[in-house]
């Protein structure tokens, strides 16, 4: 089992930043790709962002790149997401999540890649 905590939401105005944190623990964070998801009200839960377990390769959903930028600390079992120029359409609850399984040098970009999820921080970006 892993467990995975999320920090760093809250309510920003537009063109603002934020950092997401998210603080992993259960088994060996460093062998595991880590990703980043939202969900707006009454939407599905997408994509936002991925690494791969030793930061090689990151993958960022085509409408945030430039502006979203995943990082991690396998040293402290942390990964961020560092927003910027926020926008209220990026108003959502934002989930980490640990892969289901051992990857080399890549990232899942789908819900169905990821078995481990957090509670969820919500992002607010006031017009």
């Amino acid at each position: 089992q892993v467990q995975l905590v999320e920090s760093g939401g809250g309510l920003v105005q537009a063109g603002g930043s934020l950092r997401l944190s998210c603080a992993a623990s259960g088994r060996t964070f460093s062998n595991y790709a880590m990703g980043w998801f939202r969900q707006a009200p009454g939407k599905e839960r997408d994509f936002v962002a991925a690494i791969s377990r030793s930061s090689t390769n990151k993958y960022y959903a085509d409408s945030l790149k430039g502006r979203f930028t995943i990082s991690r600390d396998n040293a402290k079992n942390t990964v961020h997401l560092q927003m910027n120029i926020l926008k209220p359409e990026d108003t959502a609850v934002y989930y980490c999540a640990a892969a289901s399984r051992l990857t080399s040098n890549t990232a899942p970009t789908n819900n169905d890649g990821y078995g481990y999820w957090g509670q969820g921080t919500q992002v607010t970006v006031s017009s």
